[in-house]
Parts: structure tokens; sequence; C-alpha cells
């Protein structure tokens, strides 16, 4: 692929991004991503071979981003385990509450859509927030291992949980239009987690 061809391709994923967190996967149709990323309308179907395999690409590029963003705070220099924990969690307080998330809530806004509509959509969203819980399941032990956290529990039954647990919180949070719902998580991962 030519870095032209690279940078159209990815200028359709950052317009999708954009307005599949706005509106849902659903209720967004190729032209729309076509206009916002500036794109001539011939061009979708050189990139892509359908809308599912667009959006499984969307969905791919997001949790990449996502992570890479991940590690830069868990891996964070100076910091015992348990401080890098709780500063992804205010990370996600920040950018994923109720108000215009600008793309970071994608994994919120298309689990329950699209789940039910696309087998490739589901596992690249399953393999995204797979990848999630083994970051935070490796913080955890981190912070037992460093004694920053008294944990005694499962790391990765843990992990699950409160990836669970934040996750239900921002939809909580935007269906009350509150930011109420991450406190609660706030203080139940600072509780789990005895920190």
């Amino acid at each position: 692929m030519t870095i032209k061809s690279r940078d159209t391709r990815t200028q359709l994923l950052l317009a999708a991004e954009r307005s599949f967190a706005h509106k849902g996967y659903a209720a967004v149709g190729i032209n729309e991503v076509l206009s916002g990323a500036g794109v001539p309308k011939g061009s979708f179907y050189h990139y892509f071979g359908s809308k599912d395999a667009f959006g499984e690409a969307v969905i791919v590029r997001y949790f990449e981003q996502y992570l890479t963003e991940m590690d830069e705070i868990l891996d964070a220099a100076g910091q015992d385990w348990a401080a890098r924990i709780l500063a992804y969690f205010a990370s996600w307080r920040a950018s994923q509450s109720f108000g215009d998330c600008a793309g970071k809530c994608l994994a919120v806004k298309l689990s329950a859509e699209v789940a039910d509509m696309s087998e490739p959509m589901r596992l690249a969203l399953k393999a995204g927030t797979t990848q999630v819980v083994d970051r935070l399941e490796r913080a955890i032990t981190g912070a037992v291992q460093d004694g920053s956290s008294p944990f005694t529990g499962d790391a990765r039954a843990t992990a699950e949980s409160l990836y669970q647990l934040w996750l239900g919180a921002s939809v909580m949070a935007k269906v009350q239009r509150s930011l109420a719902p991450m406190d609660t998580a706030t203080a139940l991962t600072r509780r789990l987690l005895g920190v």
C-alpha cells in the first residue's frame, strides 16, 4: 500500500471513529464517513470490502491507539503500580465521561450495538477488551509485588471485574449526565485494591 493509500485509509478510519462515537455504527452511512474524511465517493470499496469489514478495521485501529495510551500511563516511571492503576482510571474518568468524549468512548458506544450484528466486529471488540484486561491484570500483579497494594485475590478476575465496572460506569454517566457513577467506580476500585 502506498503512503497516499495508507493516508486515505487512515482518514476514513478516523472520520468513522468520530462519527461512530457520536451516533453509533448503524446510524452512520458510508457517505457521511467519506464526506467527513474528504475522500471521493468511489474510494471506499478500494480500501474496504464492506461496511462490516470497515467497522472491524475502525475497532482494531481504535484499540491500537487506546492500548498505546494505556501503556503510557501504566509504564510511567517513578510511580508504584497502585498509583499507575489509579492514574489510568483517573484518565478514563476524564476522557470517557458523559460529555463529548471525542472518540474515547468507542468501546462503550459500540459493544452492545454490534455484538449481535457482526461477528468480525464482535471478535475485534473481544480482542481489544481482552488486551485491556491483560494490562490491568499485569498492573494489579505489579502492585502486589511492589507492595503498593495489599490485594490478595485473583488478579485476573479482579481485572475483568474492574473493566466491567468502568464500562458500566461510563454508560451510567451518560444516562445520568453525571460523573457520580465514575466517582462510585473510583471508590470501589480503591476498595478492591486496598489503596
